[in-house]
């Protein structure tokens, strides 16, 4: 088709390659990530938390947000001749209500096949229909095609259905839900999750001397997560939790509960008094972005805790560019990846088919790549694609769109970010992504 050949030309030209650290066989592995620049190993998290509503705060998220840590340019294994096709499938809502993010991140995988695959690897996409039901009836028709492995699906009831058919068979799944319940052996989730955001922009805060922090976080799934993480790094850290506060996930009562954090009745008497007015924390962790980013901001702000006063932290919730001229997050500092290369990508996707992708595209492009080499170079040292569980939590970890990543052996991703700040109205990296990770016992 005249398009394919388009999009395989203009890929040959300007493609950056997926690197990622393969089991060797014998001597070392030319494609290895090194660990001479180590990056923070992951805590250990808690395997009892239930987050469907993460998935919701990602993909409310604008879609304008950089989200990638600059890539490195590698080699590729060279391609193998006469050797079995190697099919995987990929779950997609390719119909019914979500079908144009399934649409556009199916041709997010398209790109990492152009890229990467090989001529013996083929890609099976299979239609969810945004539906428990549809997931389950797509993962039997993908076995029953021969996929050796499962991409997808998005959502949390899709995968759950979906994965009961695959662990059944004993073929692993790399799903894009954030769902981090469903995680286990076989099951791994490539999903934007706020663990390592939160552990990343507090140990960057308390190595900065903020080392009072309030958080003020939604009494949601979500928050419960970001409490679960900031207490595990507050710890680790010794960081001065100094107040929290829990608030309706509808921001009704976001005026009041902040008048309390702020402590801000005490301290108006005591200025009055002529007392020194002190501060509750120096910085405040809000996991929230777009409008209630806003509000909280302002609330501080009316409370009299601006940002020249005390310091916003946030999560990957806040990688977005239309927060960042917002002068009640002035200074802001939050996790994510890089910008460099998701701008890539983004500039890549939209001249091939002439729209801006959805934030997760980008994770149907990484899993893509991920098993199209995991499969070539199996296949080299094995005579079978590198599927097992093994291989895919190889703890030297993968890059890609979004920076380097690695799977734990419960099935999450743990990733390496950037911290970044909004600056002059714009968004700029002030402590850069780790290139590679510490090899640790997760």
């Amino acid at each position: 088709m005249r398009k394919a050949s388009i999009l395989r030309h203009l890929i040959i030209l300007t493609a950056s390659t997926l690197l990622l650290s393969c089991v060797s066989s014998g001597g070392g592995n030319p494609w290895q990530v090194r660990q001479d620049a180590p990056a923070r190993a992951a805590e250990q998290l808690p395997s009892d938390l239930s987050v469907a509503a993460v998935e919701q705060h990602n993909l409310d998220a604008p879609t304008q947000q950089p989200l990638a840590a600059q890539s490195q340019q590698t080699a590729i294994p060279p391609q193998i001749t006469n050797i079995p096709t190697i099919k995987v499938a990929i779950l997609l809502p390719l119909s019914g209500q979500h079908s144009k993010l399934g649409k556009a991140m199916f041709k997010a995988a398209q790109m990492a096949v152009f890229d990467i695959g090989s001529s013996n690897f083929e890609l099976l996409p299979k239609d969810t229909k945004g539906t428990p039901e549809g997931a389950r009836i797509a993962a039997h028709s993908a076995l029953k095609d021969g996929a050796k492995l499962v991409l997808g699906p998005i959502f949390s009831p899709s995968v759950k259905a979906a994965r009961q058919v695959t662990q059944s068979a004993n073929v692993n799944m790399i799903a894009f839900s954030t769902d981090w319940t469903l995680a286990n052996n076989r099951t791994f989730l490539i999903g934007f999750l706020p663990f390592d955001q939160v552990e990343r922009v507090v140990r960057y805060a308390a190595r900065a001397g903020y080392n009072n922090i309030g958080v003020l976080s939604p009494d949601d799934n979500y928050g419960n997560a970001v409490m679960s993480a900031y207490n595990l790094t507050s710890r680790a850290t010794g960081v001065n939790t100094t107040k929290t506060a829990r608030y309706s996930s509808n921001g009704n009562d976001l005026a009041i509960k902040l008048r309390n954090f702020a402590n801000y009745d005490a301290r108006t008497a005591d200025k009055k008094a002529g007392k020194e007015d002190i501060l509750p924390f120096n910085a405040v962790l809000m996991p929230a972005g777009g409008t209630s980013a806003r509000q909280i901001a302002s609330f501080l702000n009316h409370y009299d805790l601006p940002p020249n006063k005390i310091r916003r932290l946030g999560t990957g919730l806040m990688n977005d560019a239309s927060l960042a001229s917002d002068k009640t997050l002035d200074g802001s500092w939050f996790a994510g990846p890089a910008p460099l290369s998701r701008k890539k990508f983004e500039r890549r996707y939209k001249k091939i088919y002439s729209a801006d992708p959805p934030r997760i595209s980008s994770l149907a492009y990484d899993a893509t790549a991920l098993a199209a080499i995991l499969a070539r170079v199996g296949m080299q040292n094995n005579n079978r694609p590198s599927y097992d569980h093994r291989s895919i939590t190889n703890p030297n970890g993968f890059a890609g769109v979004d920076g380097i990543f690695r799977f734990r052996n419960n099935g999450i991703v743990e990733r390496g970010l950037a911290v970044l700040e909004y600056k002059h109205g714009k968004i700029v990296v002030i402590d850069r992504a780790p290139r590679t990770f510490q090899r640790s016992s997760f």
